[in-house]
């Protein structure tokens, strides 16, 4: 009976892991949000047949709430994990739309500061704070693979390459989860913990639909970014449904191994570096 974590569960990615992994009555699916009540009735009122969910209330960015939600999980579990999927991340509009100098025109340097610091506490800090609670159950789990979802926008070369200005703070936040992954994977290889970043593809969160339109600005470099994506893959039509994107990421994680050199690996959803579509 394989067992599952999942950060950020209650829409997006987040609530795509956990609604095609409990189709499998066989696997335990543990989704970490920072709102319970909410996504348990979201629970109850779109997936009520399905007895293997179980919802924990943990922000990110609380270190003892992660820890008592690793104690809630060794409960449930009988003290093991197998996957432990990092999927909450910190998004901010502006970021992803902008270039350096039109986001710092935008903003001062004290609300700059303090999104830098929202990015890195959340998609890097956060994150080595999740493994270190969650670690000791993945030391007696089975299967021992960490899922980090990352981001092409993390990769240097793609974004040299097909010259991205945009999403500087994001970016660089999850070039930075990438290393930590590499890091974590090399001391734990030995314990046979796989670690791997992996980019989900285009995916439809419905976050873009909330703030894009405040600057008339930031639709125009929507519609510069979609040309370079087009550019650069032909094929790509648009967002994946998140649990397209699941089940496409899924199918590549349960191919790697460390056995075959994955361990730390930065892959897209296709299981290559090909990041589109």
């Amino acid at each position: 009976m394989p067992s599952y974590v999942i950060t950020g569960a209650s829409r997006g990615l987040g609530w795509g892991f956990v609604k095609h992994l409990s189709e499998d009555t066989s696997n335990t699916v543990i989704g970490l949000v920072r709102n319970a009540p909410a996504t348990i009735e979201r629970v109850k009122t779109e997936l009520a047949d399905r007895k293997n969910i179980h919802i924990l209330q943990a922000d990110r960015n609380d270190t003892p709430a992660l820890k008592k939600a690793a104690a809630d999980t060794a409960n449930i579990t009988g003290g093991s994990l197998d996957y432990l999927v990092g999927n909450a991340a910190y998004l901010d509009m502006f970021d992803q739309f902008d270039g350096p100098s039109g986001f710092l025109a935008n903003s001062t340097p004290e609300e700059f500061t303090k999104l830098f610091r929202s990015f890195f506490d959340t998609n890097v800090l956060a994150q080595i704070f999740l493994y270190e609670a969650f670690l000791p159950l993945l030391l007696k789990g089975s299967i021992k693979k960490v899922l980090s979802i990352s981001s092409c926008m993390g990769d240097p070369d793609f974004n040299r390459e097909w010259a991205h200005d945009q999403a500087i703070l994001y970016s660089s936040s999850k070039a930075a989860l990438n290393m930590v992954n590499i890091k974590f994977g090399a001391q734990y290889k030995k314990d046979g913990v796989l670690f791997i970043s992996m980019c989900p593809g285009v995916v439809d969160t419905g976050y873009e639909n909330n703030r894009i339109y405040i600057r008339p600005a930031l639709a125009a470099k929507l519609q510069e970014i979609v040309g370079k994506f087009q550019a650069y893959s032909p094929d790509f039509k648009g967002a994946h449904e998140p649990v397209e994107s699941v089940k496409m990421m899924l199918g590549v994680l349960d191919k790697l191994s460390i056995e075959n050199n994955d361990q730390g690996k930065y892959l897209s959803h296709l299981g290559t570096k090909r990041w589109l579509p």
